[in-house]
């Protein structure tokens, strides 16, 4: 059966509306017996005294402070950083175009140790940039690498130690020697003497010449964007004999300048607690132009307050439901978790008392509150001080984000606030040194132990397996040169049932460091550097002194002629002093990458003991049974 409602063209039905339908709905809809619906959104309440009840069951009525503010006036003194003055050296113009804590914590990246070329993998990557450079500009990549060649290493020969003993190390220089350049070489070269040119000593085109002192100036800006380092002048505010950073800052006021010194610096983190004003210091050294802060005129602002806000803070007013983004009810303290008990109390009790002002400042910028007025709901106005006023010694005396003051005793606060140009994060990459500084109250000596060194390679290493692969080294050149016809030291019979030791010995990598007295001093006393003889038993020769191969610890070793090197005794305490030498990496505000060698000091494990021992008698095993 054919279906009726079967409809061949439905625009013509629809038209023509041939079948029609019936549509039926429902509609509730209210009618108000007026058109004014003004005393319908009032709300009213009939009775008001369970309003003034409700207010008084929340403890509404007990506030004293029931006015809140409406409008502030305020007035603010600004100045900026312009000096900077890494220790004891010449002081300079403050750098704004780099993180202030790469302008403190670079290091040199060293590239020479004892005289001997290190940071293979750094040298490989320059020698390839340079050569990348030059191409183009004529076929000189192989006059460049016989220039500055790699040399392989050899393993009879003593200075070839630090390259023949470790297997990886050797194995690196000997598959690059003759084959890349060291571009590390044409770097220091270059540095050397601004006349020096990448071509001396090369034949090449006339033509070529200006072309390749392009490319030379363009290599030596390259390296210097890589690493941030001090130039060679001098401009590193490491501190060898304190084993932390000293620098000092200043900024331009109105009776001369605020000098701000750092003198405890190591912790990695630069902020405005790494600071103290010296009230002794007037100003640092004169610079040219250090009177110019860039700042524009300031003058008395209004503002209005806006009420401190934070995620999962309770609504004050009783009707209001919480967003239950925290949930304090879980919150459990113990009686000596004081600060967290004084943060509940904040944010349950005191959370709107408090109010913000904004106020912009640039980074490196002084600010000090001139005057501060506060005009209330009542048209009140009222002046309020700095919480942290007085003298600031005083023990009644706390306050956040403030600077301490040294100087004269009594001094009286710095209520004003540092802008520190500084980052918030930075990556700090694996330990190239790692030096332990540990006590040894049985030998009344401090060592330092080079827990982890760097090889010729460029690659970190453990301290101790470095040590037993040079010394195994050393016992393998003179067993060779035994059987090329050394005559060796003729052992001593053990005739006698003791044997006088004069020391024994210790593992390479524990560098001694002795207590000395201080110069035009009987009492106060530095720890020195020192050295043991690495002794080799039937070794003919005179024993060799064992020399630190961490540049921590070869602080002077390397100046012409060597100096020593003391450490404040203070600075090692009981539990010892952890130093690591790392590269750090950040992103400044204009968008580049900075890239700097910086040192950390941390609290070491305690005291150690390195068993050494002088002037003892040793039973002899008796032989022949």
């Amino acid at each position: 059966m054919s279906s009726s409602f079967k409809v061949a063209n439905v625009r013509d039905a629809l038209q023509r509306r041939l079948f029609p339908s019936v549509t039926v709905w429902n509609r509730l809809e209210g009618r108000p017996r007026t058109q004014n619906f003004e005393r319908a959104l009032r709300a009213e309440v009939r009775d008001a005294l369970w309003m003034l009840t409700k207010q008084w069951q929340m403890g509404e009525f007990r506030g004293s402070d029931a006015a809140s503010p409406v409008f502030t006036r305020l007035l603010i003194d600004t100045t900026r950083l312009t000096k900077y003055q890494p220790g004891s050296q010449a002081a300079q113009l403050f750098e704004y175009e780099v993180p202030l804590e790469g302008k403190v914590e670079r290091r040199p990246v060293p590239l020479l140790v004892g005289g001997r070329p290190v940071a293979l993998d750094l040298r490989l990557l320059m020698g390839r940039q340079w050569l990348a450079l030059i191409k183009g500009v004529g076929d000189y990549k192989q006059p460049f690498i016989d220039a500055y060649p790699i040399t392989a290493p050899d393993s009879t020969k003593k200075e070839d130690a630090d390259r023949c003993a470790h297997p990886e190390v050797w194995q690196t220089f000997a598959a690059v020697a003759g084959q890349a350049m060291d571009g590390a070489a044409l770097y220091a070269y270059l540095k050397e003497n601004p006349a020096h040119h990448p071509y001396d000593g090369i034949a090449v085109a006339p033509g070529d010449q200006a072309a390749l002192d392009d490319r030379a100036s363009r290599f030596l800006a390259w390296f210097d964007r890589q690493f941030l380092q001090p130039p060679q002048s001098g401009d590193d505010a490491w501190a060898p004999e304190k084993l932390e950073y000293q620098f000092s800052v200043s900024a331009p006021v109105t009776d001369g300048e605020k000098v701000y010194v750092a003198d405890e610096y190591y912790q990695g983190r630069l902020d405005w607690y790494s600071l103290d004003v010296d009230t002794a210091r007037s100003s640092l050294d004169p610079v040219a132009g250090s009177d110019v802060t860039g700042l524009p005129p300031g003058g008395p602002r209004t503002m209005m307050p806006k009420p401190v806000s934070f995620t999962g803070m309770p609504n004050t007013r009783w009707w209001a439901f919480e967003d239950r983004k925290t949930n304090f009810g879980d919150i459990d303290a113990s009686t000596t978790d004081l600060a967290k008990l004084l943060f509940i109390e904040f944010a349950l009790v005191y959370a709107n008392d408090w109010f913000v002002i904004p106020y912009t400042l640039p980074a490196g910028a002084i600010a000090t509150i001139r005057g501060f007025a506060v005009t209330n709901v009542f048209g009140e106005r009222f002046w309020v001080d700095a919480a942290g006023k007085g003298a600031d010694a005083s023990w009644q005396r706390w306050s956040m984000f403030t600077i301490d003051v040294r100087g004269k005793e009594g001094a009286p606060a710095d209520t004003s606030l540092a802008l520190l140009p500084t980052v918030p994060k930075i990556h700090e990459g694996p330990p190239c040194e790692e030096v332990m500084l540990v006590r040894d109250e049985v030998a009344n000596m401090v060592w330092g132990v080079e827990k982890t060194v760097q090889l010729a390679s460029g690659e970190a290493k453990p301290g101790l397996e470095a040590a037993r692969q040079t010394l195994a080294f050393f016992e393998k050149e003179l067993a060779s040169r035994v059987a090329g016809g050394v005559t060796p030291a003729a052992p001593v019979a053990a005739a006698a049932p003791i044997r006088y030791r004069v020391m024994s010995t210790v593992p390479e990598n524990w560098i001694p460091f002795i207590p000395v007295h201080v110069e035009s001093n009987n009492r106060e006393i530095q720890l020195q550097r020192a050295a043991l003889p690495r002794i080799l038993e039937g070794d003919p020769d005179s024993p060799v002194k064992v020399r630190p191969r961490t540049v921590l610890l070869r602080h002077g070793l390397d100046q012409a002629p060597p100096q020593p090197y003391f450490v404040y005794e203070e600075e090692v305490p009981r539990a010892g002093a952890r130093l690591t030498q790392s590269f750090q990496r950040t992103r400044w505000t204009d968008g580049r990458v900075y890239t700097w060698l910086g040192v950390r000091k941390q609290t070491g494990r305690g005291e150690a003991s390195s068993g050494i021992g002088f002037d003892k008698l040793i039973n002899v095993e008796p032989t022949g049974k």
